[in-house]
């Protein structure tokens, strides 16, 4: 019999031990949770982000509007226009990745700052930039895609020691999703081919929904709701468990920059961590993750025609990317 408890005592160990060393690897994140409800006015950087991420989007979202290859090819290529219009008035020279797609040529638009240290690795930061048919976006994923020429411009005085690369991907809604006409697979596969470092990439999807309410959030299994919050009013850094360090990199930097967050470095059976443009780059090998305010778990218009500007908290988007800015900033070593 005493033998028998001290097996039992051995397994229930073992067991306590697992279950911390996973909390510890995928749950765990670095510093302090700053409180939403202690936001504070926002500040003169911010109203200016602000008015940028509103016009932008009302061009986006209203003007253009829908954006695929299933009949709005034309407000798919307006969108180009309108990054690449954005980027050059910021400074910027962009390239295009072009390729063909049904018939049709289609490209992701990229720029970069390129890094003072030679063969340090570069960062990533993309979103894609297609809808879904019958919604006009604003949030999936127009909110993501106008925080990224946000961030740009903020940027784009900085001389950073690592390269940063913005990217604004085609085709990541279905039926495109992780084939070769993905725009963010092509991306990823092209940094591969060259040979390119990467400390990281972060995919911006669906950045614009923020509710007080209690019981807003939902997450895909029940269980994740006992670690997480059940208020959406935060953002999610998702990577899967190989990209645990660069996971704990952005929400320090969130965190710091006193922006609500959580963090995790999942397992791949949550099938649900895969849903946007990082998990074509987890398929090239390199770490990525994904900022989020989780869409549909959160967001109830989403994919829908109601998914339009009104919608959007843009005084909580002009927070994140101001946060976002200082955090690429600790990360590339800006000067």
């Amino acid at each position: 019999m005493a033998i028998a408890y001290t097996i039992l005592g051995v397994l229930l160990l073992a067991i306590v031990i697992a279950i911390v060393a996973a909390w510890r690897v995928m749950v765990w994140m670095p510093g302090r949770k700053p409180r939403r409800n202690a936001m504070p006015p926002l500040s003169d950087r911010e109203r200016q982000v602000r008015e940028w991420l509103e016009t932008d989007l009302r061009a986006l979202a209203e003007e253009i509007g829908e954006r695929h290859l299933q009949g709005r090819y034309s407000q798919l290529i307006d969108a180009t226009a309108l990054f690449e219009r954005t980027l050059t008035e910021a400074g910027y020279a962009f390239q295009r990745q072009e390729f063909e797609v049904d018939g049709r040529r289609v490209w992701n638009v990229e720029t970069s700052l390129s890094g003072s240290a030679d063969a340090a690795p570069s960062l990533v930061i993309g979103a894609h930039y297609d809808t879904v048919p019958g919604s006009p976006g604003a949030n999936d994923n127009g909110s993501a895609v106008v925080a990224g020429l946000a961030l740009a411009r903020l940027l784009a005085n900085s001389r950073p020691r690592h390269t940063i690369r913005f990217v604004f991907f085609v085709n990541e809604e279905s039926p495109y999703y992780m084939t070769e006409a993905m725009g963010s697979l092509r991306s990823a596969e092209s940094m591969r081919d060259r040979g390119e470092s990467l400390m990281g990439m972060i995919a911006l999807e669906t950045i614009g929904c923020y509710l007080e309410a209690a019981g807003s959030q939902r997450y895909p299994v029940r269980w994740l709701g006992y670690l997480y919050p059940t208020t959406g009013n935060f953002v999610a850094v998702v990577g899967n468990v190989r990209s645990r360090r660069f996971v704990r990199q952005i929400v320090r930097g969130l965190r710091r920059a006193a922006f609500p967050c959580e963090g995790m470095a999942a397992p791949r059976f949550l099938k649900d961590i895969f849903r946007s443009d990082h998990a074509a780059f987890w398929h090239c090998g390199y770490p990525a993750l994904m900022i989020t305010d989780t869409a549909n778990f959160r967001y109830r218009h989403y994919h829908t025609p109601q998914d339009t500007v009104d919608k959007i908290d843009f005084d909580q988007l002009a927070r994140l990317v101001v946060a976002l800015e200082s955090t690429v900033r600790d990360l590339t070593r800006c000067e």
